[in-house]
């Protein structure tokens, strides 16, 4: 059968092998050959920034945010437009060109550095410069390993710097691993920036930790609504808090509630939302299930990053994207870093639709990154010590389709009375509104927030090692069961082994880009493990006589 394409950057890819006639995700082969072609050129022109920088040419910040965006355009379920992806490799073709010219000498480039095509012939050069070009298994795990995480960084730092916070040091890091992967490298070479990408990725994730934190409060215990309200509404998914702060100030005294699906739940935890009375509650659940939701939600839905799923003819025109994200066919709002949106086309649609068919009622309960569970540090020790919890399950990451995914729902339910859920991202739909109880006034499952938040979890993690005089973080009765999907949980993984946490247990399947050797180095040495069973995972993580919950 003829490869008409190559991708294997997501958890569903076909038959965990790698998409070859069109994504699982829902992109074409001309889509994905693009987004290849996109991520070639990008690197080519971090090897000339890097080559810049070292001659003492200053690299503007509207570079630097090129550069991840580019990225984030190519994550999965972000960006489905075609022509939108070709003007984004004509701008980098054309940024490239001018920092080309500055240099006082361009020999050191390598011949990607200083590869150029036409558009006209973008589609054609896009089916040669994928994963596939690169022969060597092993070299080909570990570049698309690292890649894979540099997207996921990026992703970060583009939601960082569009709350203006910016950190160069990131920037220049990114820059620089990118064009590594074009050059030969050894195993070892690779493994150690494998690890240095997971060091970037903490710092990208503390810098926009601190951005939010710093423009919207700290996250707090917070109830929300999961009815509906009688009103017009829109209904904003993704991950942009920015663009979810300019939506909520322009509708505003409009009529026009605003509700979250999916990844934007955690928005409610932040305090400077709550002032808004328009901003209604949660509607739905994660990501995959959008078609359902969306065609429930009768009004406009806003995308501001990457969790898009093709839409369904019936309500096509009443998708709305921005930033990375984008599908042909749908109407685009633009804007920069630093510029106010425009969402009058939203609102005045909203203006015309019915209000949100009801799909459930109640409450759910959120709120607890870092500095919201430190300030219950002593009433989470207390419990430890009196043997009330016996065991922490980190249980973050995304949520997906496939029908294997029940396990995690299954696995909740299973766990012991004196276990305590530690999540954060969309993975927590399998189990957010079982009723799990709590345990001395703690509720059973703790969610941190988005899947970027996973950081709240390793600062929780650190200060608990600190609290009981710990020597490592592995000491603590923590169990790693995570769930993913994409190249944020990429980085997420690779920080989290940065921070020399082991025994991480991924699923349901480990990731198709890692060949068997480099699936080898990351069990010995940090004992990466996929899953099971529930039964079998629940003797391997509590033991033979771990007690089972009455069904």
């Amino acid at each position: 059968m003829e490869t008409k394409m190559f991708c294997y950057q997501c958890q569903e890819t076909a038959g965990n092998k790698g998409c070859t006639i069109n994504g699982v995700c829902g992109k074409t082969n001309v889509t994905s050959n693009l987004q290849d072609l996109l991520v070639f050129v990008t690197k080519a022109l971090a090897e000339v920034l890097r080559t810049a920088r070292n001659e003492g040419i200053k690299v503007s910040k509207e570079i630097n945010h090129l550069i991840s965006e580019n990225l984030f355009i190519t994550i999965t379920n972000a960006n489905f437009d075609d022509e939108a992806i070709k003007d984004s490799i004509e701008e980098t073709f054309k940024i490239k060109k001018e920092m080309i010219a500055k240099l006082k000498d361009s020999s050191s480039l390598s011949e990607a550095a200083k590869y150029d095509v036409p558009r006209k012939d973008y589609e054609e050069a896009a089916k040669t410069v994928g994963f596939l070009a690169i022969e060597n298994e092993d070299i080909r795990s570990l570049k698309a390993l690292i890649t894979f995480g540099l997207k996921g960084l990026a992703a970060y730092l583009h939601h960082a710097n569009m709350l203006l916070a910016e950190n160069e040091d990131i920037d220049i890091f990114l820059q620089s691993a990118l064009a590594d992967t074009l050059h030969d490298k050894t195993v070892d070479e690779l493994i150690a920036l494998t690890l240095e990408t997971g060091k970037y990725g903490v710092d990208t994730m503390a810098l926009l930790d601190g951005a939010n934190t710093k423009a919207y409060g700290n996250p707090e215990i917070t109830e929300v609504d999961l009815g509906v309200r009688g009103n017009p509404a829109i209904l904003i998914s993704g991950h942009d808090l920015k663009d979810l702060e300019m939506l909520l100030e322009q509708t505003e005294g409009t009529g026009v509630d605003v509700y979250t699906h999916s990844e934007m739940l955690p928005a409610h935890y932040y305090p400077a939302f709550k002032k808004y009375s328009h901003f209604a509650g949660n509607y739905g659940t994660a990501w995959w299930n959008q078609k359902e939701d969306f065609e429930n939600f009768n009004g406009p839905v806003l995308l501001t990053t990457n969790c898009l799923v093709p839409p369904k003819e019936s309500y096509k025109d009443r998708v709305y994207t921005t930033g990375a994200v984008g599908f042909t066919g749908c109407k685009h709002i633009p804007g920069k870093i630093g510029e106010k949106k425009d969402f009058s086309p939203i609102i005045e649609h909203a203006k015309k639709c019915a209000s949100p068919k009801e799909i459930e009622t109640g409450k759910i309960v959120g709120g607890f990154a870092h500095h919201q569970v430190l300030a219950l540090a002593d009433k989470v020790v207390d419990a430890v010590k009196s043997g009330a919890v016996k065991k922490f399950v980190v249980m973050a990451g995304c949520d997906g389709r496939q029908k294997s995914r029940s396990y995690y729902t299954e696995f909740a339910e299973q766990l012991p009375d004196d276990t305590i859920i530690l999540t954060a991202g969309c993975a927590k739909y399998r189990y957010n509104k079982l009723n799990l109880g709590n345990i001395g006034g703690i509720p059973r499952v703790l969610d941190a927030g988005q899947c970027n938040d996973s950081y709240s979890l390793a600062v929780i993690a650190l200060k608990l090692k600190e609290v009981f005089n710990l020597d490592d973080i592995n000491k603590l009765p923590i169990i790693y069961n995570i769930a993913w999907y994409e190249q944020k949980a990429a980085i997420v993984l690779l920080a989290l082994l940065y921070l020399g946490v082991k025994n991480i247990h991924l699923g349901p399947t480990l990731p198709a880009f890692l060949s068997p050797n480099v699936a080898k180095v990351l069990i010995e040495n940090f004992g990466i493990g996929g899953i099971s069973s529930v039964d079998e995972d629940m003797k391997m993580f509590f033991g033979d006589d771990v007690k089972k919950k009455l069904k």
